[in-house]
């Protein structure tokens, strides 16, 4: 597995476009699109985020065990790895395709449980949310049929990015990514300009996705592979769900409480703030998980070659990835976060936006509690490629806390959208920001530099 500066490269490109879309878009959008429907826009990616949770931490399980088994481990483990003494040992194809197998058998009861749930519980959601929206309900309500549709099947191919990821094709998948973005940013600008809203969002999300899943397809499984896997035997799926099972799930509850931290801000601030506010709300966190993208870049192109790493037990080379990550976070977040904070209205102004930015004050809090959520998964990941999940217990309590104390800060403390950033910074300050990166340092002996 060859993971290198190319990687990295495509990396903050397909990052970098993605920020330039976000750029190039949001003129049209805030301009163009009333206040309240960039409120329902703001509540579908919620939406879309919730109903990722179904995979239950499958993926990122997956694609760990794919560089385990591209590596070449002969076995895959209920809890921690095999040491692969030799670095130039096969794969293994009898098991990879049983691997293939137990994803594909996986996703698929994933996607109909998803489309059920999105078409019937999501539906009556959409329908309570509208009894006060003034704009067209027949938009929202064909937006919301692609989006059941789309949602459902990018969940079903959801196993192309665990074998991308896992096999450390980080610059094709990243090709692959400014490729759909560049088709998403075209189709979106056109039906914009040609006044569908929603309906031109969710429409170009759809045809990027389906072109990237298309192109992901090619990618994996070329003639040679598809020789190697008809020349098998595939291993048990049954057997390898249930040695992947019990660490998935802990990963699927840590992503619950995950998104209890990030996404119940929304939900429950929808209850008792005005749309309006939402929508502001809505902006400022979008543009604040641009920064966050960026600054999880390096981490996130060489996640394959740590757990290569791990199962080689070369501990001083995960200690260099893991110091340089956050290094390159922090500054990311100092660097983006100042010209968010003094160029962030001006630009809105700029381009006559109908939708404000948020308080500085306000902007500044989120900043923070987005850079101290991005360097507890920065941690967490680190300590995932163990094939051990340590933190669950800790990001369901901390989840729960969160919705708690922002029913009581908006029910009863008159806190206002205040409360949707302090709230989650005391919770994480009490306990995760400072547990899991001390676990990675102890792990790794930074100590002892």
């Amino acid at each position: 597995m060859q993971i290198g500066r190319e990687d990295i490269i495509w990396n903050y490109v397909a990052t970098f476009l993605q920020i330039g879309i976000g750029v190039i878009l949001f003129p049209f959008i805030l301009r163009i699109f009333p206040q309240e429907t960039v409120a329902i826009w703001t509540i579908f990616s919620m939406i879309i985020a919730l109903s990722s949770l179904f995979d239950f931490g499958f993926n990122a399980s997956f694609a760990r065990n794919v560089s385990y088994v591209v590596s070449g481990v002969k076995k895959i483990k209920k809890n921690g790895f095999q040491i692969v003494e030799n670095h130039n040992d096969e794969v293994d194809y009898a098991l990879f395709k049983g691997l293939i197998n137990a994803m594909r058998w996986f996703y698929g009861r994933i996607a109909f449980i998803v489309f059920t749930l999105l078409t019937t519980v999501g539906t009556y959601y959409i329908y309570t949310i509208l009894k006060t929206y003034s704009e067209n309900h027949i938009e929202v309500y064909i937006s919301w049929a692609i989006l059941c549709i789309i949602n459902s099947y990018s969940l079903y191919t959801l196993y192309y990015d665990s074998l991308l990821q896992g096999q450390g094709f980080v610059k094709r998948a990243k090709q692959i990514q400014v490729v759909g973005q560049i088709i998403y940013l075209f189709v979106a600008i056109i039906l914009i300009l040609l006044r569908m809203n929603l309906i031109a969002i969710v429409s170009a999300q759809a045809l990027s996705i389906l072109v990237r899943r298309i192109l992901s397809y090619r990618t994996i499984y070329t003639a040679k592979f598809k020789q190697l896997l008809r020349g098998v035997i595939a291993q048990s799926r049954k057997d390898i769900i249930k040695l992947i099972y019990p660490n998935a799930v802990k990963l699927g509850l840590t992503g619950v409480g995950g998104f209890l931290v990030t996404r119940s801000a929304v939900v429950i601030g929808s209850l008792y703030l005005s749309l309006n506010d939402i929508a502001s709300y809505g902006i400022t966190i979008q543009i604040i998980g641009i920064i966050a993208g960026l600054a999880t870049v390096y981490f996130s192109t060489y996640q394959p070659r740590i757990a290569q790493y791990r199962i080689q037990n070369d501990k001083q080379e995960i200690k260099r990835l893991y110091l340089k990550s956050c290094l390159l976070l922090v500054t990311t977040y100092i660097v983006c976060g100042a010209i968010l904070l003094e160029g962030g209205d001006w630009v809105l102004h700029l381009i006559g936006s109908k939708t404000p930015l948020l308080h500085k004050s306000f902007i500044a809090l989120a900043l923070l509690v987005s850079c101290i959520e991005a360097n507890i998964t920065c941690a967490g990941g680190f300590l995932l490629t163990k094939n051990e999940v340590p933190f669950f217990k800790a990001a369901i309590i901390s989840g729960m806390c969160i919705v708690v104390g922002l029913f009581l800060a908006l029910q009863y403390m008159e806190w206002g959208v205040m409360a949707l950033f302090l709230i989650p910074l005391i919770v994480h300050i009490s306990y995760q920001a400072w547990k899991w990166p001390w676990e990675v340092i102890k792990d790794l002996h930074i100590y002892r530099l």
